[in-house]
This record gives C-alpha cells, sequence and structure tokens, in this order.
C-alpha cells in the first residue's frame, strides 16, 4: 500500500472515558500546532460522554462504530474502549481500512490477540499499541546506552482508583514495564516466579515477579495499586554502569564504575573509607545526569502513530510487541494463581 497523500490524517477516537479524552486532546493540540492530522469524530455508546467531546471539540459524534464509518469513514483511529471490547472493534475498523493505534492490553486474551495480529497483517494495515513508556523521553535516551543489561529492578507503585478494575495489576500497570524490559533485554524469558494478593478489589492488586532470561539476565517487577505513593521507577545494572530511570520527572543518572573496576581490592576499600569519612563519593565512581528532552509521552506517541500510519511504515511497538506483552502477563497472572492454590491464599 502506498504512502498517503499531503492531505491530512483523519483520526477518530474510540471510546471517550478516561484515556480517551487525552486521546482528543492531543489530536487536537497537534492538529492546532500544524501536524499532519485531523480530528475527525468521536464515538462512545455514552451520551454524555459522547456530547462532552462533541461540544468541546466540534466534531461529529457516534454512537456505535458503524455509525461512525457510514457517516464519515476515518483514516486511523485511537482505540480506547475497555480492553474486552478490543478485539471485536479493531476487527470492523481493520476491515473498513482504519489504522489503529490500540490501548495496551492489546486483547483480553491471547486468542482474540492472535486474531486481531492476523486480521492486520492480511489487510496490511497500520496497528500501533499503546504501551505509553516505550515514548517516556528518559526510555528514549537509555536506549543509546544499552551494553548488555544484567539486572533489572522496576518499581511502579500507584494510590487506588476505581479506574481499570476490569484488569488486574499486571495487565493495568506492570504490563507496561513488560514490554520495556522485553525491549531492552531482548531475549526469551527462560523462567518467572509470581506472587500477587487482591487488596481492595476482586483481582490482584499487588504483585511481585522475577523473571530470568535466556541471556542470563535477571529482572524483578513490582506493581501495585493499592500504595500510598506513586512511584514509577526502574533501575538496571550491565557491565560497568548502573542506571537508574525515573519515569514520572524524566530524569536518567548514569554511574560508571569502569575506573573502581581497576582499582586494588584493598586500595578501593581504604580510598573508600577515608571518602565516606569526608562526605564524599566512593573513589572510582562516575555520576552523571544524562540529558533528555524532555516531552508528554502521550503526545510522542501519537505522533509516531500518526507518522507510521501516513508513511504506511511499521510502528515502534508492534502488534507482535503487544502481543508478547499480553502473553508474559497471561503467564504471569497464572504463576500467581498457581502459588496461591500452593500456598492456600
Amino acid at each position: 500500500m502506498p504512502t498517503r497523500d499531503a492531505s491530512p490524517l483523519r483520526v477518530a477516537v474510540v471510546g471517550a472515558g478516561a484515556f480517551g479524552r487525552n486521546h482528543l486532546r492531543v489530536y487536537r493540540e497537534l492538529e492546532q500546532a500544524g501536524a499532519p492530522v485531523k480530528l475527525a469524530a468521536v464515538v462512545d455508546p455514552n451520551e454524555a460522554a459522547r456530547s462532552a467531546a462533541t461540544g468541546k471539540y466540534a466534531i461529529p459524534g457516534f454512537a456505535s462504530i458503524d455509525e461512525c464509518l457510514a457517516a464519515c469513514k476515518p483514516d486511523a483511529a485511537s482505540l480506547c474502549v475497555p480492553t474486552v471490547h478490543h478485539a471485536e472493534c479493531a476487527r470492523t475498523l481493520l476491515a473498513a481500512g482504519v489504522d489503529l493505534l490500540i490501548e495496551k492490553p492489546i486483547a483480553a486474551n491471547l486468542a482474540e490477540a492472535d486474531e486481531i495480529v492476523r486480521v492486520a497483517r492480511e489487510l496490511d494495515r497500520t496497528v500501533q499499541v499503546g504501551h505509553l513508556e516505550r515514548f517516556n523521553p528518559a526510555v528514549r535516551a537509555v536506549r543509546g546506552l544499552l551494553n548488555r543489561p544484567m539486572f533489572f529492578e522496576v518499581h511502579r507503585l500507584s494510590v487506588f482508583t476505581p479506574r481499570s478494575l476490569d484488569v488486574d495489576v499486571v495487565l493495568d500497570l506492570m504490563i507496561h514495564d513488560l514490554d520495556l524490559v522485553l525491549s531492552l533485554v531482548d531475549s526469551p524469558v527462560r523462567e518467572l516466579r509470581a506472587v500477587g494478593l487482591p487488596v481492595l478489589s476482586r483481582k490482584v492488586d499487588i504483585a511481585n515477579v522475577r523473571l530470568e532470561f535466556e541471556n542470563g539476565c535477571v529482572a524483578n517487577l513490582t506493581a501495585s495499586r493499592v500504595s500510598t505513593e506513586r512511584v514509577r521507577k526502574m533501575r538496571f545494572f550491565q557491565p560497568h554502569q548502573y542506571l537508574s530511570l525515573d519515569f514520572a520527572r524524566q530524569d536518567l543518572l548514569l554511574i560508571d564504575v569502569t575506573a573502581a573496576a581497576g582499582l586494588d581490592p584493598v586500595q578501593l576499600a581504604a580510598l573508600a573509607s577515608a571518602a565516606a569519612a569526608n562526605g564524599q563519593p566512593a573513589p572510582g565512581l562516575s555520576l552523571s545526569k544524562v540529558p533528555v528532552d524532555p516531552g508528554e509521552p502521550l503526545r510522542l506517541e501519537i505522533e509516531s502513530f500518526v507518522d507510521s500510519a501516513r508513511r504506511h511504515a511499521q510502528p515502534v511497538v508492534t502488534v507482535e510487541d503487544g502481543r508478547a506483552a499480553l502473553a508474559l502477563a497471561l503467564e504471569i497472572n497464572a504463576a500467581i494463581a498457581a502459588h496461591a492454590q500452593r500456598t492456600g491464599l
């Protein structure tokens, strides 16, 4: 399929809830900034949500995808409906020739994810999955520093809200970090162990996972949606380096220990003791804050999707990536269930 002409990409937002409202906002901001995109329609069966969007953005609103396709077929769409409706909505839109940005997770189960992958391939459509943290500026900055990462420690903690209770904390929050670690390690998972508990909902609200990859890398991940604080951090170690990434602050700290690696252990211990006594950092350690160009991850994600759809190019986060993250999340959920059964939780 050739690239599109110079006319703006006409986009509909399907689902005007919490996620959809942000997609609507960003598309309009890009349109007003002169980007080659036009916010064309909103779809939501809820009349109040639909009316709020049509009134705010002066765009047509429709109660169903079929109504939208009949009245003003868009070139592309953001799919922001509950996960259980992803597969059905995606099939309809893809069959109509609409490129898609699908909010994570890609689907409710692997059978539905496989169906989306199959249809996207058969119809040669551009489909991007909304793993937002791939577009975090700090994550973009860290990719240029990768050198065989061997250990990850990841925490994603949030206070409780009634949002997204149709899925557990692994599919709601941890899946962001699963996608990231899979993309950074680039090695199959060899073994996983997991534990989780429901706390304030009927689904697992807090979970801890240990992943070991074929290349020897190990990742520990914790996700909670019942925390008293918000934490979104990733730390990882690679030969002679330690990197600390704060998703919320978009900060990236690099600690290089190359100089320390060449010191005699006795000498190093003596220097370290003297440095500590003087309130100085340990010898041989080089601390630096990596330059990060700030930006809103959602805007960067949508800009990337618009570019991919217009050029008919492979997106940054493919349907296969979305499927892989979902498969690992579901395997983790199975391990959590097995652990609960063994321990009588």
